[in-house]
């Protein structure tokens, strides 16, 4: 699947570049309006990022994401700042399909392996996220001596399935994905869905990550950028179905 992705700071749709929140673009003050339109143009998963939650570690765009969630059909997964069973309990309550559990995983793994007993591979997704196949935390604000492959190894002993791994370096440049990084991790945990995010420019760029075996994968600034349209995606979508 090809997830589009919304990033929401104070209930707005914007991007950032490397992940710094001091270099951000807006890109719609409506984002319901920017999902419904990616449900008109046939595609059904999206990928939220609360980017406010992420920083502080608390969910901050809440009425945001209620809105969206009753506005779009199909799957919806969501990250950023989830550290606590309440959080989840929240999310799942407003229908959310998938919640991605960041930061927590390497500095609360317990949390992280009781919400994958409680909830299961398919709704609790790990994000794997760092430069230098090292993870960063926190909003990537902060950067662990952790490895991507050490982190991602813990997880998948405690049941996770699905890792979004995002190179920060890459994020929001549109200088095309770490594909070396992402099918190393793929052969390394075969059994495991890596998905990419972070540098993809156009559709050249998601039919070879499709080609290497990377299946799922998260679009952002591409599409706003007119490097990548839904339509595209929606085509690629249909004929891979």
């Amino acid at each position: 699947m090809i997830f589009p992705a919304i990033d929401l700071q104070e209930g707005r749709s914007v991007r950032l570049f490397q992940g710094d929140f001091s270099k951000k673009t807006l890109i719609n003050k409506d984002p319901v309006e920017q999902a419904e339109k990616i449900n008109q143009s046939g595609i059904h998963q999206l990928h939220l990022v609360d980017l406010d939650g992420a920083k502080t570690g608390k969910p901050q765009n809440l009425a945001t994401i209620k809105k969206i969630r009753n506005h779009f059909e199909g799957l919806i997964e969501l990250g950023g700042g989830v550290r606590k069973f309440q959080q989840l309990e929240h999310y799942f309550e407003l229908g959310l399909d998938r919640v991605i559990i960041g930061s927590a995983a390497l500095k609360d793994p317990d949390f992280v392996k009781k919400a994958l007993k409680r909830y299961g591979k398919e709704k609790i997704v790990i994000g794997v996220d760092g430069t230098d196949g090292k993870v960063a935390i926190n909003g990537w604000l902060e950067q662990s001596e952790t490895s991507m492959k050490d982190l991602i190894a813990e997880m998948q002993k405690a049941g996770a399935h699905h890792f979004v791994v995002t190179d920060v370096a890459r994020d929001g440049t549109m200088k095309g994905a770490n594909t070396e990084l992402l099918v190393n991790l793929k052969n390394f945990f075969p059994a495991c869905n890596i998905v990419a995010s972070g540098g993809i420019r156009n559709i050249d760029d998601v039919k070879n990550l499709m080609r290497n075996g990377i299946d799922d994968i998260i679009v952002g600034k591409a599409l706003y950028e007119g490097g990548l349209t839904l339509n595209q995606i929606a085509e690629v979508e249909k004929n891979a179905g």
